[in-house]
């Protein structure tokens, strides 16, 4: 009889039961948990209350945030986890209730369910893509991300730099925060956004409440057909290479140099995984998002998007940590 310990299953039933972690966090953030907590109200009782549900109903969810480590409990009272705290509550600047309840989305889970058919075929057929033509779900991704890019648009604005007169192309904009954030810090910075055009009138509505309207023109169509101009000095390109094949992403950077003066710099955020592709965990995991979801999208590592941007015509390129799990590569047009 062998003597050694049998494995504990429960990294596998931690995984079949995952999508309960995600019903729970959507279902806490959708009756507002956390800020009635963060505002004072510790029991079952008092939080069914206040967000107009049933004592019972309060108590098991609230038992099981406590279980996944979202809240904390004792004596029969809750407290936020810090992470609750600084991310679910809506009294915190940085609220990411919409960024959650966005990546929940039916529309999103339904690639999940296919898997084993992408799986197969090492994709989707283009059809089922995400980023098929005009798909709307890029319209509550704009309307529900911005808060989440935030600090990589900081990041990226502080690394562009510069007060003088800069033209900066916002390929895919979605939500046009990185192009704002320029223009919110470079005053003489006209920013010019290609993406779909119901995309591109949230971001204008993001433009106009960050009062930089004014210096804000858009190009509505696919990025890969559209004519973008020339003379520019900046280009952004924020996760949108990943949708594709390393070809087709080298197709598109040539399409952005040619629309770069001499020494222009193509800015790039991504998920960037280490050359081994299974560290670290967010920006390997985000590989399997890409089969479930695109044709031949991936996590590029920074080796692959340096290969592309030299195939592209670009050097000095150069990566940058933010925040956030992603990474900000920069190259100039050589």
């Amino acid at each position: 009889m062998s003597t050694h310990a049998m494995p504990s299953a429960e990294p596998i039933f931690d995984a079949l039961f995952a999508y309960q972690k995600s019903a729970a966090l959507k279902s806490a953030i959708e009756l507002d948990i956390f800020t009635a907590i963060d505002e004072g109200e510790r029991t079952a009782a008092a939080i069914a209350k206040r967000v107009t549900a049933s004592e019972r109903g309060v108590r098991i969810l609230c038992d099981y945030l406590t279980v996944q480590k979202l809240l904390s409990k004792s004596d029969g009272l809750y407290q936020l986890a810090p992470e609750s705290a600084a991310f679910l509550s809506k009294r915190s600047p940085a609220y990411l209730g919409t960024v959650a309840r966005f990546l929940v989305t039916p529309e999103l889970s339904r690639y999940m369910e296919t898997l084993p058919d992408a799986v197969r075929r090492g994709g989707v057929a283009p059809r089922d893509s995400s980023v098929a033509d005009e798909n709307p779900i890029w319209v509550q991704f704009a309307r529900s991300m911005m808060p989440m890019m935030m600090p990589n648009a900081m990041v990226i604005a502080g690394l562009v730099g510069g007060a003088s007169p800069m033209k900066v192309l916002d390929i895919a904009a979605g939500h046009g925060a990185f192009g704002i954030a320029i223009a919110q810090q470079n005053h003489q910075a006209e920013i010019v956004a290609v993406d779909w055009k119901s995309v591109l009138q949230v971001a204008e509505e993001h433009a106009q409440q960050a009062g930089v309207l004014d210096r804000y023109r858009t190009i509505p169509g696919d990025a890969f057909a559209v004519e973008y101009g020339s003379g520019y000095d900046v280009a952004l390109v924020t996760n949108f290479l990943h949708h594709y094949d390393a070809e087709t992403c080298t197709t598109l950077l040539r399409k952005i140099g040619a629309a770069l003066k001499t020494g222009g710099r193509v800015v790039i955020l991504e998920f960037v995984p280490n050359a081994d592709r299974v560290s670290p965990p967010l920006p390997a995991g985000f590989s399997l998002t890409m089969l479930a979801d695109t044709e031949a999208g991936d996590a590029y590592t920074l080796a692959e998007l340096t290969d592309q941007l030299g195939h592209a015509g670009f050097s000095d390129v150069q990566a940058h940590p933010t925040p956030t799990p992603e990474t900000v590569v920069m190259a100039r047009k050589a």
